[in-house]
């Protein structure tokens, strides 16, 4: 099974990667359309699927809305600058002055989530599903009790 903040932390390691390759291209290189093509591609749809995962849950939960909200206004301020990047030629100086802005961005979005909010929301998970599972628990102890009391067996194990 897959963990959600184990990806996430994987794709943002793939994203700094890009960030650097694209940094070390000039002017409008086939290096630099591909790599910038590529990194815009994998970020919109590594915030996207986060929003519709990890940020959904977090919305719903009181305790962790805020941070939601924080992350998912971060993504709005991304999307605009790469699309204001789309709107640069590549050879300009103007295109590398503003990659730099949206590079220091994600680069602070992903440390903030990383080292703030990952944490804070993985312990909420961890208590919010231990506490689940204890309700259930009790809840089925109580029937089962009952059951093995009036002996009555749902034991289904061969």
């Amino acid at each position: 099974m897959a963990k959600i903040f184990k990806l996430l932390k994987d794709d943002h390691d793939k994203h700094r990667e890009l960030l650097e390759q694209i940094s070390q291209t000039e002017g409008d290189s086939p290096d630099r359309r591909s790599l910038y093509t590529q990194f815009k591609e994998e970020v919109t749809a590594h915030a996207n699927a986060e929003e519709q995962s990890l940020y959904a849950e977090m919305l719903a939960r009181p305790e962790l809305q805020e941070d939601g909200r924080h992350s998912v206004a971060e993504h709005k301020e991304l999307d605009d600058l790469m699309a204001e990047l789309d709107d640069i030629e590549m050879s300009s100086p103007g295109w590398l002055q503003k990659f730099k802005v949206l590079r220091h961005e994600y680069e602070h979005h992903i440390e903030e989530e990383e080292e703030d909010m990952f944490p804070v929301a993985e312990d909420e998970f961890v208590t919010k599903c231990e506490e689940r599972l204890g309700d259930i628990y009790a809840d089925r102890l109580e029937a089962e009790l009952e059951s093995a009391q009036e002996g009555i067996s749902h034991d289904t194990r061969d």
